[in-house]
């Protein structure tokens, strides 16, 4: 395996994003198809820009590897790599004009991804984790990546992307927790993964997660020293329900509550 053409590849990649994208953030006009038929679930031309132009790059450098995308599905390689790409994940927060959406890529083989960059173009900061790496570059230049360390779940800052996840029951459950822990934010989409691997955050529990969505941040946490599982502690890479985790306390207390909160709608 050519780590090194991997790792140069993959930020071609994540500069091809920004250019395909940051023409369409804050701009008048930018208008969004809902792929969903009930509810909001939004996707623009520079969603679709986006992933088009790391698929090309892919195409001349990668062409033996696989390619799993948000927009344009599956497109199966013989190398046994495959790159799992989210060209916006937080498209919501696009459209508001927040900063807090990202670009997600990660290489990954069948029993998980091995290298990933969150990306956010806006505020050109770029996560990486893998392969021995571990540190984000942004403004302030380059620092290594490195999660808090342990700390009881009443120290905890816990962030979600919505405050009532999943099914009833399941945001029954990640109510127990945030009633735990310290400090609960929601809305933050990759980027809260991203701060749980610079060492600002503890934990993040979301659900309904497709591998696109989490394949990068598992790779960014990991090689910074946290857990990603889903909520049985089992590996997370083909999606779900996920908690991301700085350390072994923060994830064995929060999934010890997910566990014991009975999963049916309460009283």
């Amino acid at each position: 395996m050519d780590t090194d053409d991997i790792i140069v590849t993959a930020h071609a990649l994540a500069d091809a994003s920004r250019g395909a994208v940051l023409p369409h953030f804050r701009k008048d006009g930018l208008s969004a198809d809902n792929k969903e038929t009930c509810g909001f679930d939004p996707v623009t031309e520079a969603d679709r820009a986006a992933e088009r132009a790391m698929r090309e790059i892919l195409g001349k450098r990668r062409p033996d590897d696989g390619i799993l995308g948000e927009e344009y599905g599956a497109t199966s390689g013989r190398s046994g790599l495959t790159w799992v790409l989210d060209p916006i994940d937080g498209t919501r927060g696009f459209l508001s004009g927040t900063p807090t959406w990202g670009v997600l890529i990660a290489v990954s083989q069948p029993e998980g991804p091995i290298y990933g960059l969150i990306d956010q173009p806006y505020i050109a900061e770029r996560f990486e984790g893998g392969f021995g790496r571990a540190s984000m570059r942004g403004p302030q230049g380059e620092m290594p990546l490195k999660t808090r360390g342990d700390r009881p779940l009443a120290e905890a800052i816990l962030f979600s992307t919505f405050p009532d996840p999943g099914t009833q029951p399941e945001a029954h459950a990640f109510r127990a927790v945030a009633k735990e822990a310290r400090l609960t934010r929601y809305g933050m989409d990759c980027y809260a993964y991203a701060l749980i691997a610079a060492g600002q955050i503890d934990l993040v529990i979301e659900t309904e997660l497709q591998p696109y969505d989490i394949q990068a941040p598992i790779a960014v946490i990991e090689a910074a020293g946290g857990i990603v599982t889903d909520w049985h502690g089992y590996p997370a890479h083909a999606g779900g329900s996920v908690v991301a985790a700085a350390s072994r306390r923060q994830h064995d207390e929060a999934l010890e509550i997910l566990s014991q909160v009975e999963r049916s709608k309460p009283e």
